[in-house]
């Protein structure tokens, strides 16, 4: 059966209209049951809000001028995702308006409501509520097989809608056959958090333990098939071109194919690692690799082996893991303690903080691989830093947050002129009851011309951010950039007057 357009908006919009994780679930499983095995794929994919064809060379300014769109809808899945391929395959002279003729044709057959969505899809701006977990559910709902099962394949093919595919042409025996398979990249294992080496150290009640440094780098999975070396990020992004170093690294292993976990990042000289942009413009489809190799080369570190000498080790305890990996490649090897005391796990991480690296990842030594999830197995400890900003501007929101004001601007107080500088935006960390209070709040506070996508306000709210450190920015006027900002509260109790300097900010520094 082949879907319309029009059906998969309509579900994606029940999706964001409800907060019920059981009505998620039905809405995206009825429309993944009634998808043919051809399609179903890209159905899951698009409710997802990803791109099976990853990049379109279309960005925000294609979009900026629509044609009017059609009165009825006559778009299927098939026609998008046919268009979708022919944008991501378009190169060379001519490309651009090929694209551009492209898309026009395809949103000139789309409804009002179409377009909108496809929009949102394109610009990866599609924040709907259908978040991971449900759809698999949803995947699981749909060919009636368990959750359990839908959730062990994600983990080890990487993508929910390659899942969904192979559920349904083979239904729950190809569910089951699904392993690692080298050369194809395994959703990677996440950690959880503690606010200290001593909190981390007491969750995991006197077991051995490994703790690792964490570094401020590239995550990467390396897999090494009949010799050739391919490199993903954690996003699953193939990036074996921009990282030379690591497929030289990892090629220069003993034995034959291997699956690795690990990081790369640029090492100044002195020992400190550069800032995470420095190392992370490695990845960028534009950068000139041999000169940045020449200037910035990187290091590659590996904390984990999931495939060696023909053995899976992904459920393989994390001790077993780290004795193949210490004896495959010791001088690869992340900075790492075994322990079960906290003295020592403190001291630990105080050594590799005053060294300028992130902190460290506390693991249970006993714990397998679970790949795909932030599992209790693995506890980060990083130093947290809270700012006291100026909310200067807001953005309104979309999908699920869609007639709120949701992402705001922040700025540092600037004294030598009395203005305030920006520094970041966030829409991390907000309530359903902070975003109602703010869009209250911020619409009494906004001036100028109000019905933009941005809404300026006066800078009078301050609040507290959390933030893991800074980088170093050219978009900002203050020249850093907030990273992984995320709100705790507002403070109703100080003036603007009151918020942190830029000085202040700045003094935190790009390694902080």
């Amino acid at each position: 059966m082949t879907v319309a357009l029009a059906d998969l908006v309509a579900v994606s919009r029940a999706v964001a209209a409800t907060r019920s994780r059981t009505a998620k679930t039905a809405a995206i499983a009825g429309l993944v049951a009634s998808a043919g095995a051809d399609e179903v794929a890209t159905v899951v994919a698009f409710l997802s809000g990803v791109l099976p064809q990853r990049r379109l060379g279309v960005g925000w300014r294609s979009l900026g001028s629509l044609p009017e769109p059609a009165e009825a809808s006559s778009l299927t899945v098939a026609d998008v995702s046919a268009t979708f391929d022919r944008l991501a395959a378009a190169s060379g002279t001519g490309s651009t308006g090929a694209r551009r003729a492209d898309l026009a044709a395809l949103m000139e057959r789309a409804t009002a409501d179409e377009q909108r969505f496809l929009s949102e899809l394109v610009t990866g701006n599609l924040r709907q509520g259908a978040l991971d977990g449900v759809v698999l559910a949803a995947v699981a709902k749909a060919n009636e097989v368990p959750d359990s099962v839908v959730r062990r394949a994600v983990m080890m093919a990487g993508h929910t809608h390659l899942v969904a595919e192979i559920a349904a042409r083979g239904g729950l025996p190809a569910l089951e056959d699904v392993g690692l398979v080298v050369g194809r990249p395994v959703r990677p294992m996440l950690a959880g958090s503690a606010k200290t080496t001593e909190e981390a150290v007491s969750g995991f009640a006197g077991a051995a333990l490994l703790v690792d440094g964490k570094l401020d780098g590239i995550r990467v999975q390396i897999h090494r098939r009949d010799g050739e070396v391919t490199v993903f990020t954690r996003s699953l992004d193939e990036v074996t071109e921009r990282l030379p170093e690591v497929v030289e690294a990892v090629a220069a292993l003993p034995g034959g194919d291997l699956v690795l976990d690990g990081e790369a990042i640029v090492i100044e000289e002195g020992g400190r690692p550069a800032p995470f942009q420095v190392t992370g413009a490695r990845t960028a489809s534009s950068v000139d690799v041999e000169r940045l190799r020449a200037e910035v080369p990187l290091t590659t570190y590996l904390f984990d082996v999931l495939h060696a000498d023909g053995r899976d080790l992904v459920d393989a305890t994390a001790l077993e893991r780290h004795e193949v990996l210490s004896a495959l490649a010791p001088h690869l090897l992340v900075p790492r303690l075994l322990t079960t005391d906290p003295a020592q796990a403190q001291q630990f991480f105080a050594d590799l903080v005053a060294a300028g690296h992130e902190g460290v990842v506390v693991k249970d030594a006993a714990s397998p691989y679970a790949a795909g999830r932030r599992g209790s197995g693995w506890v980060k400890v990083k130093p947290t830093h809270t700012l006291d900003l100026v909310v200067l501007a807001v953005e309104r929101g979309s999908g699920r947050r869609r007639g709120w004001l949701s992402n705001i601007h922040l700025g540092a107080r600037d004294p030598e002129t009395g203005g305030f500088v920006m520094i970041g935006k966030t829409f991390k960390g907000m309530t359903d009851e902070m975003l109602r209070w703010q869009t209250e709040r911020f619409t009494e506070l906004a001036v100028g011309d109000t019905s933009g996508y941005v809404v300026q306000v006066r800078p009078e709210q301050v609040v507290e951010i959390a933030l893991d450190g800074l980088q170093r920015s050219r978009r900002y006027p203050g020249g850093v950039a907030l990273r992984f900002a995320r709100v705790l509260r507002y403070r109703d109790d100080k003036t603007a007057e009151e918020a942190d300097t830029i000085d202040t900010v700045r003094a935190l520094g790009p390694d902080a």
